[in-house]
């Protein structure tokens, strides 16, 4: 009975000791994800109170470079190019930092974002782009610091920065047209070769339609040429699958040709293996 409550005990203390207190942070975390156009913005940041202080100008120091928000850095994501006036973002992940003053603010996508607040030393050559937008005055207090992108259209999108009787807004335009129109094209051209190559691809690997797999791993060749040495292994492969030991030898080397002007060394390998193999196979 004594061991019992021993083993109990520590059971009892262990997990007293991994267990973690989960409390909420003094500045929480928010997080905006939006659709603008046909391109998705993220923004990632964490939000300090009021607290009944006077915060630009004493919390938040006028012409100074801040972290907008509190604790980590703040990051700004977006998945195509941005332009913000006549300077164009590209897509990727960034920390937005400002500088706040009196009159308007500096705005930097800065392309290192691991710092918890401001980089130790301020690299000038990581600001992938900066913009400069002016203040503007509220009538009405905003308690936690808030940024949110709205409005939103089509072919444009607005990141706003909100706190106590201040806000600044920035708009950028995104390529909605452009990728509208290609993908346009791109349906009314028909399939890629890629796209002939991957339904090949898979259909091979799920052993369906063989037939169907060769047709378009042929297409695929056609179209990229026979310089793609890992289109005409599938190729081979499919037509070895399909008992047509001649054909496949055929394509097989033809890829070795390929892969041996590319110096791909598997796939000169794997050519080769193959032809020996298919060929004791060969009716």
């Amino acid at each position: 009975m004594k061991n019992y409550l021993l083993v109990a005990a520590l059971i009892a203390l262990g997990t007293s000791i991994n267990a973690q207190i989960v409390a909420p942070k003094a500045s929480p975390q928010g997080k905006i994800e939006q659709k603008v156009g046909v391109t998705d913005v993220k923004v990632e940041y964490y939000r300090p109170m009021k607290n009944n202080r006077v915060v630009f100008g004493e919390v938040v120091p006028l012409n100074e470079i801040w972290r907008t928000g509190a604790n980590e850095n703040t990051k700004f994501t977006c998945s195509d190019a941005l332009v913000f006036g006549t300077d164009t973002l590209r897509a990727g992940t960034y920390a937005l930092f400002t500088k706040p003053s009196a009159s308007n603010w500096e705005i930097y996508f800065y392309t290192e974002t691991s710092n918890w607040g401001l980089p130790e030393t301020w690299d000038a050559s990581k600001v992938a782009l900066k913009t400069t937008v002016p203040t503007i005055a509220l009538n009405d207090v905003v308690e936690v610091f808030t940024m949110n992108l709205d409005p939103v259209t089509s072919k444009m999108g607005q990141l706003s920065i909100s706190w106590d009787k201040t806000r600044v807004t920035v708009p950028f335009a995104v390529p909605t047209t452009q990728k509208v129109l290609a993908s346009i094209e791109k349906t009314m051209a028909g399939p890629s070769a890629n796209d002939y190559f991957a339904a090949a691809d898979f259909y091979f690997k799920e052993k369906r339609d063989l037939q169907k797999a060769r047709e378009w791993a042929t297409k695929a060749v056609q179209m990229r040429g026979e310089d793609a040495y890992w289109m005409l292994r599938v190729k081979a492969l499919i037509e070895a699958e399909l008992g047509d030991y001649k054909a496949a030898i055929e394509t097989a080397k033809k890829g070795l040709a390929a892969a041996e002007k590319a110096k791909n060394t598997a796939n000169i390998e794997m050519n080769k293996a193959s032809i020996e193999e298919w060929s004791k196979k060969k009716k």
